[in-house]
């Protein structure tokens, strides 16, 4: 359902339903979520992949589990529920990196768009297709998406339900970069590790203060990036960092276990 495995201090988390293209049930949604939260935990991983069994990321929900009475309190309790992946996800302080081959379809899309950077195989493919079903685009799509491409955009996608190339996609800004799809693991490992070179300190505070853009107004923002610098102008990573720079050495970060984390 869901595979995790961890390499040089990087995490892949694989869902692993290829006779399905992926497709996420609620049982595949929560084991996703508390692999995300162990992974948090995990302070040898310093940043995490996200992809697909087989040649496809996700199909989306698994719609053979949407049929059932038509219960709407049930209904919304199960879906607050098939959220906490994107709670997960949106606090997540570390790197994340989706590689997407195949198809990303309307749940499989939404998650990929909680990634810090879509890698994207030429062959990859994004819809969300909720619109086809009379659905409601879930798992924060309408709150990540807008963010990326703007409201207009937003528009066309969602009520068109169109099927988005990879070429197309990255043209538009949501995915980062486009590669074969044989390079498509190592390109994602190689971002995945240049990530994870920096400070874990500065960079959560940073992923912190480029999730608040939007939220917070320009005052708000001064103060939370004087607070934010505050700490990493004090930290026991800027005295290595320096040291090193006096040396012309790079900077290292690995040596020093998250405070924050233990």
């Amino acid at each position: 359902m869901i595979r995790t495995t961890i390499k040089n201090g990087v995490a892949t988390l694989t869902l692993d339903n290829a006779e399905r293209k992926n497709a996420l049930s609620a049982a595949a949604l929560a084991a996703f979520a508390d692999a995300v939260e162990a992974l948090r935990r995990d302070t040898t991983v310093r940043a995490v992949i996200l992809t697909g069994a087989g040649s496809d990321f996700c199909s989306g929900g698994d719609v053979s589990a949407m049929q059932g009475p038509a219960d709407t309190a049930a209904v919304r309790r199960r879906m607050i529920e098939s959220q906490r992946p994107c709670a997960a996800l949106a606090t997540f302080d570390k790197p994340v990196i989706a590689a997407v081959d195949g198809v990303a379809y309307g749940a499989g899309f939404s998650i990929a768009l909680m990634a810090d950077f879509i890698v994207a195989s030429e062959r990859a493919r994004f819809c969300l297709a909720f619109a086809r079903m009379g659905l409601v685009p879930d798992l924060a799509a309408l709150h990540t998406l807008p963010r990326i491409i703007g409201a207009q955009r937003t528009r066309e996608l969602v009520y068109s339900a169109r099927e988005l190339p990879a070429q197309e996609a990255q043209a538009l800004g949501i995915v980062l970069e486009v590669v074969p799809a044989d390079a498509l693991c190592e390109r994602a490992h190689e971002l995945a590790l240049a990530m994870s070179a920096q400070s874990p300190d500065a960079f959560a505070m940073t992923k912190r203060l480029l999730a608040q853009t939007f939220e917070r107004d320009f005052g708000a923002l001064l103060d939370a990036e004087a607070g934010a610098q505050a700490i990493a102008l004090t930290s026991p990573y800027l005295r290595e960092a320096a040291a090193r720079f006096a040396r012309k050495e790079a900077p290292l970060f690995r040596w020093l276990r998250n405070d924050r984390e233990g």
